[in-house]
């Protein structure tokens, strides 16, 4: 495959007249107006852009007076025309290959439509050399390297994002879920706890350090605790039955007042026994009363 360069943007010569000058095809006066020099006639930009232009050879329409024009062997672009016709990057000033089939193509896919040429570097990969073949491509063994680090993978297993191959490591570190707790790379398994990816082995009880993945556990102020723990040493005391208020079960609705907390179950008249949550209430001590009782004691 040959590579051309073209002959670089550019766009008919303009100017200004400031003598007496008509277009050479519609008698125009061309003073004080943009004029197009073309085989030594002057014309002026309409008659230029609607009898003179080239075509271009990507959309087919003209390449008027005041846009830049590209060429290569005897066919024009329009500049922002000018594109690989396999991924449409821009050539304007970058290396391309013209194909037999009149395609123009940047450097890369020339290469990958030739199937025999380097996908790190673009050259020749000759018989019998060293190489890598991945889905049909080919590489020398030395440019097949990892996108992040850059090192040539050789043996090593490696891993593909798009059209980005990376090294195992590499991979890792980039994509892989880090560890809430660690911060480091879960490479298998783990579990995720209130949108947010851990090591089963770093979930643990912020207590007895027990692993918490599948058994009950609750939070507190950004930790996580083993029931039992919860129980012994966070949870508030019943101040009515002096046990733990977990939330758990039976135990769900909680009452607090001044500082104090009962299960719901556990407030109730100290005298009748009549539950006294959402309902007017007496404390006398650590006791609290209905209103009844209270005019009783």
């Amino acid at each position: 495959m040959t590579f051309y360069k073209h002959s670089g943007p550019r766009s008919y010569l303009t100017s200004t007249m400031t003598d007496r000058f008509d277009c050479y095809y519609c008698r125009d006066n061309l003073h004080g107006k943009k004029y197009v020099k073309k085989d030594e006639k002057h014309v002026c930009t309409k008659c230029f852009d609607k009898l003179c232009a080239n075509t271009c050879a990507e959309c087919r329409r003209p390449i008027g007076a005041d846009s830049k024009e590209l060429h290569h062997k005897n066919r024009y672009w329009h500049e922002d025309c000018f594109r690989c016709a396999k991924c449409y990057k821009p050539l304007a000033s970058e290396p391309f290959s013209a194909r037999d089939d009149g395609k123009i193509m940047c450097g890369k896919c020339g290469s990958r439509e030739d199937g025999n040429r380097c996908q790190g570097c673009y050259k020749v990969v000759m018989p019998g050399s060293q190489n890598v073949e991945y889905k049909s491509k080919v590489w020398h063994e030395e440019c097949f390297t990892c996108f992040e680090c850059k090192k040539p993978i050789r043996t090593q297993s490696f891993l593909t994002k798009g059209d980005d191959i990376y090294c195992s490591p590499c991979h890792e570190n980039k994509f892989a879920k880090k560890c809430f707790h660690c911060k480091q790379p879960i490479t298998s398994g783990g579990i995720s706890y209130q949108d947010q990816p851990w090591h089963s082995e770093c979930f643990k009880c912020q207590t007895c350090r027990k692993p918490l993945a599948g058994t009950r556990f609750t939070s507190h102020e950004n930790h996580v605790y083993c029931v039992d723990c919860y129980k012994s040493d966070v949870a508030k005391k019943c101040n009515g039955c002096k046990n733990p208020i977990t939330g758990f079960g039976h135990g769900t609705n909680v009452v607090n007042y001044e500082g104090l907390s009962w299960h719901e179950y556990c407030f109730n008249c100290k005298k009748c026994s009549l539950s006294l949550a959402n309902k007017r209430f007496v404390i006398n001590g650590d006791h609290i009363y209905c209103p009844d009782c209270a005019k009783k004691l």
